[in-house]
């Protein structure tokens, strides 16, 4: 079994893979338009956006589509959670996370890593980053 993100960008979902290609080296495993459906299936002007996508980042997969199209995506109650070897790569991360975002926690040692922060990238997305 495994639980895998699924995130809903509402319409921003081709500029959020390619923003997670530059900060993370996220790579497209699959991606479906709305005009790749059924005849029928979406709204009208919505048949290039993206009914459906697996991307990877590292090990893991996230999958992303642009929902119902409406520019309002809320990403309340829950975050990201990076691990990485290094305090340098934290570093790296991070800062290319929060380029357009907010910081919500600056990076800092902490009890439980020599690096962790915590921000909301462009798009909203909540993410925490520390290394081992």
């Amino acid at each position: 079994m495994a639980v895998t993100p699924y995130l809903f960008f509402d319409g921003r979902a081709d500029d959020a893979i390619a923003f997670y290609k530059a900060t993370v080296g996220a790579t497209t495993n699959s991606l479906m338009r709305f005009k790749d459906g059924p005849a029928g299936s979406c709204a009208p002007g919505a048949e290039d956006k993206v009914m459906h996508a697996d991307i990877s980042i590292g090990e893991s997969h996230v999958l992303l589509s642009d929902g119902h199209n409406k520019g309002q995506p809320d990403f309340q109650g829950f975050g990201l959670a990076v691990t990485v070897k290094t305090e340098a790569e934290a570093n790296k991360i991070f800062n290319a996370l929060a380029s357009g975002g907010q910081v919500t926690m600056p990076q800092a040692k902490t009890f439980f890593s020599p690096r962790f922060g915590m921000l909301t990238d462009k798009f909203g997305v909540n993410w925490m980053i520390l290394a081992e």
